[in-house]
């Protein structure tokens, strides 16, 4: 009798990237180290691989961590390109990006939450949450508003407020709560 054979292994039901050295070697997700390549691709020279050391403000304001002052700059430039070359290799780009992201104070994440908040609802008569008129609005301004129906509106307020229901709207604690788990933050 020949022996049995077995099942081939279930495929990985992971989706999460796997962390590659670089990411392990400065604490941060596959997911965070792949934002830091986008940014760093969207202004590096193609034939280099390397980012022009004057577009690292913007590569570092593309991730939402721009440089507090001239003088914050000055130092991460000195770390970053320290013989001056001009071209920055994206090893460094990341250490000084994954520390940036990682230093993200909780008073600067709120802050950031508020101002999208209020993009939200300024212009509602002062209300303080998000309701599906207020998400109605903002489709007709991005010129959605006839592929979003009425349905998946009421559906995003409903998954944003936790099932509270769509007359409650959603409060910025709940916007905050969507945002992180959309990992905007981490």
């Amino acid at each position: 009798m020949p022996p049995k054979r077995r099942p081939p292994p279930p495929p990985s039901t992971s989706k999460t990237p796997r962390q590659s050295a670089l990411a392990k070697a400065n604490h941060i997700s596959a997911t965070t180290e792949s934002e830091i390549r986008e940014a760093f691709h969207l202004f590096s020279t193609p034939a280099h691989n390397t980012l022009p050391s004057p577009s690292l403000r913007r590569a570092l304001t593309a991730l939402g961590v721009p440089p507090a002052s001239a003088a914050e700059l000055h130092d991460l430039l000195d770390t970053v390109d320290p013989g001056g070359s001009g071209a920055i290799e994206y090893e460094h780009f990341v250490a000084v990006a994954a520390l940036k992201l990682r230093n993200r104070s909780e008073a600067d994440i709120s802050g950031e939450v508020e101002a999208a908040f209020r993009l939200f609802v300024a212009g509602d008569g002062g209300e303080e949450k998000i309701t599906v008129a207020t998400l109605r609005r903002v489709a007709r301004e991005l010129k959605m508003e006839g592929e979003v129906g009425e349905g998946v509106l009421r559906d995003m307020i409903l998954e944003a407020n936790g099932g509270a229901g769509v007359g409650a709207g959603v409060g910025r604690g709940d916007f905050e709560g969507v945002m992180r788990r959309a990992g905007v933050f981490r």
